[in-house]
């Protein structure tokens, strides 16, 4: 389990450090595919046996380009869980939570885990009806709070999510 948060943490750095340097990330080879406006990012963690892969999309608010977020989406290492994994950036407020429609479905709001020096990270295991909604959806919105009553909306495409989804490994 160390291992998966290793590798976790490693790609929530990774896609942060993408978003400063496009060209580093084109440099380490991490993007594996492109599905829609999802990308396949993959890479070996020290001491793993194979290549680790997930979904991700790096997304900025519109009205507010400052504020952006790190999407990953994940297999367990044993396949037998799915995870939904929110970076968030320094500064929100953290009780609030993180808020996600689908469309103009609310689903609910995941709390934060812990903060990294990349931003806060949010997870939730991810259901069979929380994949459908994505698959089936158009858009989604993750809402970010920096004050109790000033929430962020920030949209995500999942166009290619069903397709990238798929095609973890």
């Amino acid at each position: 389990m160390n291992l998966l948060r290793n590798l976790l943490a490693g790609l929530a750095a990774l896609v942060a450090s993408a978003a400063a340097a496009p060209q580093a990330a084109l440099a380490q080879g991490a993007v594996k595919n492109t599905f829609g406006d999802w990308q396949l990012r993959c890479e070996t963690p020290a001491g793993a046996q194979a290549e680790q892969c997930a979904l991700v999309q790096n997304v900025a608010a519109e009205d507010r380009p400052n504020i952006s977020l790190v999407v990953i989406i994940l297999k367990t290492a044993d396949g037998k869980s799915r995870l939904l994994r929110v970076v968030a950036p320094l500064g929100v407020l953290l009780p609030s939570g993180l808020g996600l429609r689908i469309d103009q479905t609310d689903i609910g709001r995941a709390g934060f885990v812990r903060c990294l020096t990349s931003g806060c990270v949010a997870e939730v295991v991810m259901e069979d009806s929380l994949i459908d909604q994505l698959r089936s959806g158009q858009h989604a919105t993750f809402v970010v709070f920096q004050t109790p009553e000033e929430g962020i909306g920030i949209p995500i495409s999942l166009e290619g999510f069903g397709a990238g989804f798929d095609a973890l490994p």
